[in-house]
């Protein structure tokens, strides 16, 4: 339960008794006014800003609003106090009981504490990845990839319909180069002295496997033969190759998609005509010339008509070319089809996760959503920074292009997946990214990982240590949804309760966001607290969460720890992480 949200709809139905009372204007807007927690917890446990949303249109000053607004809200159940502070904010104080009745809540659903409606089942389809299949994942890759499976995740939580989406670029000039570049091993494979790599093909040595299963399954039939004879082929054999790579690495780090789509096949289903069909119908087609590039102009530009898309008309900076001068469509016009395709199988709102090198095709892409869609369809682009990979502070220098790159697998293999994916989440997508491979093995606060898992391998520490101390101690899950959690009254243990309590909250604004990193500082925090309790247990022997001459206290604190247990372990497989029993 998102008790802010229960709160907010509390808050309405006072503002509408007021209203049938004729000391308010009937039929106020209430949408803007919301329920949170007060910036200044010494404040008190919720604020509203009502008074401040609904002042002007209902004709009064905020304080003269928020004055009777308060009265009613003090009467209601567990509220101790509400006080108008400032220019008319509404904060309110509640009592034990309630906490406690939260801490109930989160003991009787475990691990799916948190989950909501907010979705109401409506489908969302978040693309991540979609990297070309001309080479191994990268450290840059894993970004987008955690980034958009935990949104995934996060998304399902709260109730949404996900479908997880990779786009393969399979089609156009550098898959034909990865043809090209697999027919070279291949004929090394076959013991040819191939030389030096030509300049423009792709180096990586990644490609000799590539050549060498292509030699054992087809021997020498495509060797001597013009290129238009082995080029189709070998290039479909090269992209099946590299993506089985790219899937068996995406396994490594936990991440299976649901739909892979060829953009290859939607060319050959006619997808991009049926995009031309969508934009002629609605005159948003034509052939016209465009402006030169700004700044330094290509020497080798000229003016020349082609079929533009009247991406103006959507909020772009300039129309958009979808055929080229020789007749050829244009990447653009390919990705138009994609999106148009995932509209049409249900994915009204779509989420597409792309790298740094793509912001400046956000607008473009969104315009043409909204005109293929006629509105209906809804683009939101998560655009994630560049990671640096560092080794003791010192850069870890990374060239694809010359075929020297750590790959995503190196790093799994390293530091292992629930490192790499909790690190990547650590910041917001559009934030640059450090990841020192020595950090993340500290055993410090500093490291959050290893302190979000030692928060949970502590909770599972003290039930073990319960079981050998109090062998007559009932402690399973059921046993502990009976403790009295009346009995925990300590300020500590009080704002655990309520940090526990902001959970859905967060799942919700996380999710509504699109801001899977909210998670990672909240299970800091979460961590931070439970650690703190803790140590001023080893400084107060009254505080400590087993006190063997009173049983009920025990279970009581030993409930606070299985609430702990349970919301860190739920964030923890949101990210794709395993928590951990013990620390070693």
């Amino acid at each position: 339960m998102n008790l802010y949200r229960r709160f907010r709809d509390q808050v309405v139905v006072e503002i509408e008794a007021l209203a049938s009372q004729g000391l308010l204007s009937a039929g106020l807007d209430t949408r803007r006014v919301t329920v949170e927690p007060p910036r200044d917890p010494s404040h008190g446990d919720l604020s509203t800003n009502a008074a401040m949303v609904l002042a002007k249109p209902a004709g009064l000053k905020p304080r003269a609003l928020a004055e009777p607004l308060a009265e009613r809200l003090a009467g209601r159940p567990h509220v101790t106090a509400a006080e108008v502070a400032g220019p008319g904010f509404i904060n309110l104080r509640l009592d034990e009981a309630f906490w406690h009745a939260r801490l109930g809540e989160i003991l009787a659903a475990g691990e799916a504490y948190g989950s909501s409606d907010l979705g109401a089942g409506r489908p969302v389809n978040v693309e991540y990845v979609s990297a070309n299949p001309t080479g191994p994942l990268t450290v840059g890759h894993a970004r987008g990839a955690v980034f958009g499976d935990a949104l995934a995740s996060l998304l399902e939580k709260v109730g949404f319909a996900v479908t997880r989406e990779y786009y393969i670029n399979d089609n156009g000039s550098q898959v034909d180069t990865l043809a090209r570049s697999a027919h070279l091993r291949y004929r090394e494979a076959l013991g040819e002295a191939i030389g030096e790599i030509p300049a423009g093909a792709y180096p990586g040595t990644y490609l000799k496997a590539v050549g060498q299963a292509l030699a054992e399954r087809d021997g020498d039939r495509w060797l001597g033969l013009p290129e238009a004879d082995w080029l189709a082929e070998v290039r479909r054999f090269a992209i099946d190759a590299q993506m089985a790579v790219i899937k068996d690495d995406l396994k490594s780090l936990g991440i299976e998609q649901d739909v892979f789509t060829s953009e290859r096949g939607l060319v050959d289903a006619g997808g991009v005509e049926a995009v031309l069909q969508e934009l002629e119908s609605r005159d948003l087609v034509y052939t016209g010339v465009l402006e030169p590039p700004k700044g330094k102009q290509p020497e080798d530009w000229e003016p020349r008509p082609q079929l533009l898309f009247r991406a103006t008309r959507f909020g772009d900076d300039t129309d958009r070319p979808i055929k080229k001068s020789d007749g050829s469509w244009t990447y653009f016009a390919s990705d138009m089809a994609n999106h148009l395709d995932k509209f049409r199988r249900g994915g009204e709102t779509m989420i597409d996760v792309w790298g740094a090198d793509h912001s400046g095709y956000v607008k473009r892409m969104k315009a043409a959503v909204t005109a293929l869609t006629d509105g209906e369809g809804r683009l939101e682009v998560q655009i994630c920074q560049m990671v640096r990979l560092l080794r003791s502070g010192a850069l870890v220098k990374m060239s694809k292009r010359a075929g020297e790159f750590v790959t995503l697998r190196d790093l799994v293999d390293e530091v292992g997946r629930g490192v790499v994916r909790f690190i990547m989440l650590t910041r917001k997508n559009d934030a640059p990214l450090d990841f020192d491979l020595e950090k993340v093995h500290e055993q410090t606060r500093d490291n959050p990982v290893f302190y979000v898992q030692y928060a949970h391998a502590r909770c599972c520490s003290v039930f073990r240590l319960a079981a050998e101390e109090l062998p007559d101690l009932e402690l399973s899950a059921e046993a502990m949804t009976q403790a009295p959690v009346n009995l925990l009254t300590d300020s500590s243990e009080l704002g655990l309760m309520k940090q526990l309590a902001g959970w859905p909250r967060l799942l919700e604004g996380a999710a509504e966001a699109n801001e899977p990193h909210r998670v990672a500082f909240y299970l800091y925090d979460v961590a931070a607290a439970f650690h703190g309790l803790w140590t001023k247990g080893k400084e107060d022997a009254q505080l400590r969460f087993l006190v063997p001459d009173n049983p009920d206290l025990t279970r009581a604190r030993l409930a606070l720890v299985t609430a702990v247990k349970s919301v860190v372990a739920s964030g923890l497989q949101l990210f794709g992480v395993e928590p951990l029993e013990e620390m070693r």
